[in-house]
């Protein structure tokens, strides 16, 4: 097995690029994308834990690293890092990724991400098939991503978190 697998999500946003990026930048300052690392993290090993059983899910994100926002007039690019737990307790790095943003349209945006993602290291991810560690990196990906999307798509404040919808109501909901 390898100790790493090539990772990599494109997403089309449809907002134009200066406000995406404006928002994007909000996003990473506020703590947002950490948020939205755990919640992916979290979906993934317990997906692994249904898959491969309750030894791989003795991992946890610990630490969520994000470079400095590197900004041009059409691109905007942010270094990731997750770092988490093994079940032998010692500290791993789970992805290294890049997430960037580019127009795409006058009202349309590009945000992509590429990088790595490695299993826990050990005991917790020994023997693990290489497609389920696919699955689970694929899953953790596209689970970040649509969540940072949904968050740059509506203004901070406006929407509440990601992943969390309010029940619409309408007249046919009556008894």
């Amino acid at each position: 097995m390898t100790d790493q697998i090539v990772v990599g999500d494109r997403v089309v946003i449809e907002a134009a690029f200066h406000a995406t990026r404006a928002r994007l930048r909000i996003v990473a300052g506020d703590g947002m994308l950490q948020w939205a690392s755990e919640l992916a993290y979290g979906e993934s090993i317990t997906g692994l834990v249904t898959l491969a059983g309750r030894e791989a899910g003795l991992t946890r994100l610990a630490t969520v690293r994000l470079g400095d926002l590197a900004e041009t007039y059409d691109r905007v690019h942010i270094a990731l890092q997750w770092e988490a737990i093994a079940a032998d307790g010692k500290l791993f790095t789970a992805l290294d990724a890049d997430l960037m943003l580019a127009p795409a349209g006058d009202q349309i945006t590009a945000m992509s991400l590429a990088g790595a993602y490695r299993p826990q290291p050990g005991r917790g991810g020994a023997g693990l098939d290489l497609e389920i560690i696919r699955g689970c990196a694929a899953t953790a990906i596209g689970s970040f991503m649509a969540r940072v999307a949904r968050m740059v798509v509506h203004p901070v404040g406006t929407a509440g978190h990601a992943g969390h919808f309010l029940p619409r109501w309408s007249p046919e909901d009556q008894p």
